[in-house]
């Protein structure tokens, strides 16, 4: 029997033009709700289908229209996290994500789509309450940002139909919080002191994104930053909590995941023979891209799928 061979697309951000491209280009027919492949093969997406583009909707139809027809399936991406918390109050009568300036600036898309359709806005929080975090096949895994074996379990599929565990999933110090931040976030690690950076939306961070593959050949902030930094860090070797980071092995299945914002131009290659991340910001500026997965083990960076919208 032929093994299911699969489409993994990357964070969408509401640009739906740049998914139905992307679909065509992998020879997927709109066919009433869902986009079907004559061959049986099935798109796994990667979270972010929310926030940034302005066809916030038309995404969120397509995935779950083609997820509800069997030829897709989904994960949660922080995007999809941060809007349930945002929507959703704590047992003491907070807010579960702040309503402050950077939150709301953050969602703003996505508020603007519904603002006139709260009963609509209603049903995507609860079916994506139901999306999974993390997703392991017989031979491939996926994740939004970081596949790490400590925190694997720790929210079970749709656990965020249960409210108690998701307000500890937002609540600092908790287990259910640090996994939620690792496996829809990436691992980070504190700047040195006086160091900050900023990022391409312009706000100011004292912490950054770091690796979690690979980590042997890691001693500065620069080797470890992902992506690159936009200030020298090559200069300062990493703390000690950087051994605290997950170091996927090299004889681990594939694992696909994306949220890391690679610039555009970046090449469109495995980060390391077992990893692929499909996010190269097409939520702003960049291409959507898709891993054209049939079951090796070894990736290959000839089956990264640039869509060609313009």
């Amino acid at each position: 029997m032929k093994p299911q061979s699969y489409d993994l697309i990357g964070d969408i951000h509401g640009q739906y033009d740049k998914l139905s491209a992307l679909l065509f280009d992998l020879d997927y027919t709109p066919t009433g709700k869902t986009w079907s492949h004559a061959d049986g093969r099935k798109v796994i997406f990667l979270g972010d289908y929310v926030d940034r583009g302005s066809k916030i909707r038309e995404v969120l139809q397509t995935v779950r229209g083609m997820v509800d027809a069997g030829d897709a399936l989904a994960i949660m991406g922080n995007h999809e996290f941060n809007l349930v918390t945002y929507h959703t109050k704590s047992s003491d009568g907070r807010w579960l994500r702040p309503h402050n300036e950077r939150y709301n600036q953050q969602n703003l898309a996505t508020r603007r789509t519904f603002a006139d359709c709260p009963d609509e806005l209603h049903d995507w929080l609860e079916w994506i309450k139901h999306l999974p975090i993390t997703l392991e096949l017989s031979d491939l895994r996926a994740v939004h940002a970081c596949w790490d074996d400590r925190y694997i379990g720790k929210l079970p599929p749709g656990c965020f139909l249960d409210d108690d565990l998701l307000e500890r999933a937002a609540t600092a110090g908790t287990t259910e919080y640090d996994a939620a931040q690792t496996l829809l976030k990436g691992p980070e690690l504190a700047l040195p002191p006086g160091t900050k950076f900023i990022d391409k939306e312009g706000l100011s961070h004292s912490r950054i994104r770091v690796k979690w593959w690979g980590r042997t050949t890691q001693t500065t902030f620069g080797d470890a930053t992902m992506p690159a930094p936009t200030v020298d860090l090559l200069r300062f070797p990493l703390a000690d909590d950087a051994l605290q980071i997950a170091n996927y092995a090299p004889e681990s299945k594939p694992v696909f995941f994306g949220h890391y914002w690679l610039p555009p131009h970046s090449p469109k290659q495995p980060l390391a023979p077992n990893i692929a991340c499909l996010d190269f910001s097409a939520g702003l500026e960049g291409p959507l891209v898709a891993y054209r997965w049939d079951g090796e083990r070894e990736l290959d960076a000839c089956k990264m799928i640039v869509g060609n919208h313009h």
